[in-house]
């Protein structure tokens, strides 16, 4: 088990015995909250969280994987596919994103990740919903956070990946924000840069 995140925290992404890691995941998991009351099933709707990661040189955006464009220019990032319901969220993943470290521009300095509910649902309807982030050659899970705390939020920008001192790390950013899609994220993506 990787190490746990709290909103702000950061890890470095090389191996124990500082070789650097190759390739990573970006997975996200979440399942619906059960509704109350008499006419809860008849209400209930699917939630349909889509996660994407956005490739910056600096603090310009220069490529974004999402589940209508799953493979990045270079095919240094792939998505994995579009889950539209969810229902993992006890540990396996929804929906992925597969981050070749190596195979990245030199330019590419930092990747954000971000999840928006396209259907437009809060997070206040989503339970047990985590990205973690997996070395994808061992299978180990190297940190996790929970998008805890519910709210009446749409979205919210979860992690960056991003290059410092010559090797990669991980930053837990956690801050919610509202919009169906990453382009509805990208001024409040900016002051995380």
């Amino acid at each position: 088990m990787g190490v746990t995140l709290t909103k702000g925290q950061q890890i470095s992404l090389e191996k124990s015995g500082g070789q650097p890691l190759s390739v990573v995941r970006m997975g996200l998991g979440w399942q619906a909250a059960p509704r109350k009351g008499f006419l809860a099933k008849l209400t209930a709707r699917e939630i349909d969280l889509d996660a994407s990661a956005v490739l910056f040189a600096g603090n310009e955006p220069v490529d974004v994987v999402f589940f209508q464009r799953l493979i990045s220019d270079d095919g240094s990032v792939r998505h994995t596919g579009d889950n539209l319901v969810g229902s993992a969220g006890q540990g396996g993943d929804d929906e992925s994103i597969l981050v070749d470290l190596l195979r990245l521009p030199a330019h590419v300095d930092q990747i954000v990740f971000t999840v928006n509910s396209f259907t437009g649902q809060t997070f206040a309807e989503v339970q047990n919903a985590f990205c973690r982030l997996i070395d994808e050659n061992t299978g180990q899970e190297l940190a996790r956070y929970t998008l805890s705390g519910g709210g009446s939020y749409t979205a919210q920008i979860m992690a960056k990946v991003h290059r410092s001192s010559g090797g990669w790390h991980m930053s837990a950013i956690g801050e919610p924000a509202n919009g169906r899609t990453f382009q509805d994220l990208m001024p409040a993506i900016a002051s995380h840069l």
